[in-house]
């Protein structure tokens, strides 16, 4: 038995579905990193979408590796990290886009501290777009 339209909750468009992303994915950080960014901003385009997170701070262990002078193992910890996430992200990508992930990228970086995960997905997400030339001249 299908239920009454109402009752369907309509996906999530525009500033809404970019805010829910944001959202989300700080939201599974704090939950399993402990910590989350100061700042949050996601992009789409087309069939890419871009989260970029600002001022995550450093965990006590990971100050204590870059006051050592070896920043470059906090970027392959984080990295590490993301790389273990990947599922939980694109799950959580494709919940709220309705859209499968092909292909996710994770970048760190320590100084600014900057982490971006990048997805690209099967298909351009209504209301944002691009354009694509195929062998310009």
């Amino acid at each position: 038995m299908d239920l009454p339209s109402e009752a369907h909750p309509a996906p999530l468009a525009g500033g809404q579905l970019l805010a829910a992303i944001s959202t989300s994915i700080v939201g599974i950080l704090r939950e399993h990193y402990g910590r989350g960014p100061m700042k949050a901003k996601t992009y789409a385009l087309d069939d890419i979408i871009v989260v970029v997170m600002r001022g995550s701070g450093f965990t006590a262990l990971e100050q204590t590796i870059m006051d050592s002078g070896e920043p470059e193992r906090i970027v392959e910890l984080r990295e590490d990290f993301q790389r273990m996430m990947a599922s939980r992200y694109r799950y959580t990508i494709e919940a709220l886009t309705g859209r499968k992930v092909v292909a996710f990228l994770s970048q760190a970086h320590v100084e600014p501290d900057i982490t971006m995960e990048i997805f690209f997905i099967d298909g351009p997400l209504e209301g944002f777009g691009a354009l694509e030339l195929i062998e310009p001249e």
